[in-house]
C-alpha cells in the first residue's frame, strides 16, 4: 500500500501533462474530442468484451470447469472499461491492453502469480 499515494499523485501529474502537451501541439477541440471519442469507444469495447467474458464464465460454470481464466478476464475487461472512460490518454492506453486478450494473457501469469502470494500469506482464502 506504500505504493497507493505516489501513483495517486503521479498518475493524475502525468495525464495532466499529456493533456496540456496535446492541447498545445493539435489543439484543445481535437484533445477534448479525442478523449470524448475514446470514452465513448471505450464503453462499448467494455460492454461487448464483458458480455463475452460473462457468457465464457457461465459456460464454464455449466460444465463444471474452473473458472479461473474467465474471472481474470473480467476483471480485467472491467478494470480496463472504466480506465477508458476516465479522461486522460495514458488511461485510455492502458484501458485498451486490459481490453484485448493478447495484452491480457501476457498479464494474466503476474495476476495468478500475485493471487497465489495473497493466497500464500492468508490474505486470499478460497473455500
Amino acid at each position: 500500500m506504500k505504493w497507493l499515494l505516489p501513483l495517486f499523485i503521479l498518475v493524475p501529474a502525468a495525464e495532466l501533462f499529456v493533456l496540456l502537451y496535446s492541447g498545445k501541439t493539435i489543439g484543445v477541440i481535437p484533445t477534448l474530442l479525442l478523449i470524448v471519442i475514446s470514452g465513448l469507444g471505450g464503453a462499448y469495447l467494455a460492454k461487448k468484451q464483458g458480455l463475452k467474458a460473462l457468457t465464457d464464465l457461465r459456460n464454464r460454470m455449466g460444465t463444471m470447469e474452473a473458472p479461473g481464466n474467465a474471472v481474470i478476464d473480467g476483471v480485467c475487461i472491467f478494470f480496463g472499461g472504466i480506465l477508458l472512460i476516465m479522461p486522460g490518454f495514458i488511461s485510455d492506453i492502458a484501458g485498451l491492453l486490459l481490453l484485448f486478450k493478447g495484452p491480457r494473457n501476457m498479464i494474466r501469469p503476474f495476476i495468478v502469480a500475485w493471487i497465489y502470494k495473497k493466497m500464500k500469506q492468508g490474505r486470499i482464502v478460497i473455500r
